[in-house]
């Protein structure tokens, strides 16, 4: 009968005899273990025919679910990497849940889960959280492709109303970003979250609409580029998509391969200083394409590293000790 909930827990529809041949076991012997499914309150739907079969759907209680190994390892480090997130509220919630997993976790694998935390030292930082109702409320409009309203507040503090028709979620960092066409604007927007109040479905499904990106989150990053507006560079790396790719964060700025040696970066900030930072962090030699205020500014920078370093050279071993 655990077989067959395994079975029947994959999300999908199975016949009656291809689920008697996988347990191996009569046509009889399913159906009575079917009938105990339902009595411990799982909603397992029969449907008659040729194509028809069987099928666990949602009930109005949520019964035991059946979990191998890593997959309570896995939902158990997420309980515990929730428990401080950036969702707002869920923090209590998932302490309580993650209580009464362990209680049942076998010891080898509290122990597995207990080893992770006690040597993971979490770093954390102040920064915007998410209402989890709004995100519900998000990820089924994305899902049921509805229109959602909501008021915003943009980030110069300007509220307004919008109506859009959801697309996708997008988690970078501790901000979530919700991508969805602007029916007012006719456009494509990313908005904030934690800017979003009062989201409500409209009960109006909208046609699929094509994102003008690859995905969704290279959108978003895009997007949070092209809003650092006062500097905006054009940078090439000497060095393959791949390697620049694992020492970039998405909300960085967007990365094109040239060549199999060099990658094309698009990014902007708010001062020379923290473009030409971001930039030398990368450790891979590089040209400036654009703005031409940051190449002014890389060479004022440059002349007074070598200046630092000459003098470093000229006070001998001292200044080196």
């Amino acid at each position: 009968m655990l077989q067959l909930l395994s079975l029947l827990q994959t999300a999908r529809d199975w016949s009656g005899p291809e689920l008697a041949r996988r347990l191996e076991v009569s046509p009889r012997t399913l159906r009575r273990d079917v009938d105990r499914l339902r009595e411990l309150g799982y909603p397992v739907r029969a449907t008659m025919g040729a194509a028809g079969g069987y099928r666990l759907e949602a009930g109005a209680a949520m019964p035991p679910l059946l979990l191998d190994d890593e997959e309570a390892v896995a939902i158990a480090i997420g309980l515990r990497t929730a428990a401080g997130g950036t969702v707002a509220g869920i923090e209590e919630t998932s302490v309580r849940a993650l209580a009464k997993l362990e209680q049942v976790l076998p010891s080898r694998l509290r122990r597995r889960v207990n080893v992770l935390q006690t040597y993971t030292v979490p770093l954390t930082a102040a920064g915007p959280t998410v209402d989890p109702e709004a995100l519900t409320t998000i990820a089924q409009a994305c899902r049921d492709l509805e229109r959602l309203r909501f008021a915003y507040r943009s980030r110069d503090g300007t509220e307004s109303a919008r109506l859009v028709e959801c697309h996708r979620l997008v988690a970078a960092g501790r901000r979530w970003y919700l991508v969805a066409w602007d029916v007012d604007r006719s456009d494509w927007r990313t908005f904030r979250v934690d800017r979003l109040a009062s989201a409500r479905a409209t009960g109006v499904r909208c046609p699929p609409r094509e994102l003008p990106a690859g995905d969704a989150a290279a959108y978003v990053a895009q997007a949070i580029t092209s809003n650092l507006t006062r500097y905006r560079a054009l940078v090439v790396l000497h060095a393959p998509l791949a390697v620049v790719a694992d020492r970039l964060r998405p909300s960085d700025g967007m990365l094109e391969a040239v060549d199999d040696r060099s990658c094309l970066l698009r990014t902007g900030a708010d001062s020379l200083e923290w473009l030409a930072l971001a930039i030398g962090m990368l450790g891979v030699d590089f040209d400036v394409r654009e703005p031409a205020e940051l190449v002014d500014h890389l060479r004022v920078l440059g002349d007074r590293f070598a200046r630092s370093a000459r003098a470093a050279a000229a006070d001998g071993p001292l200044a080196a000790g």
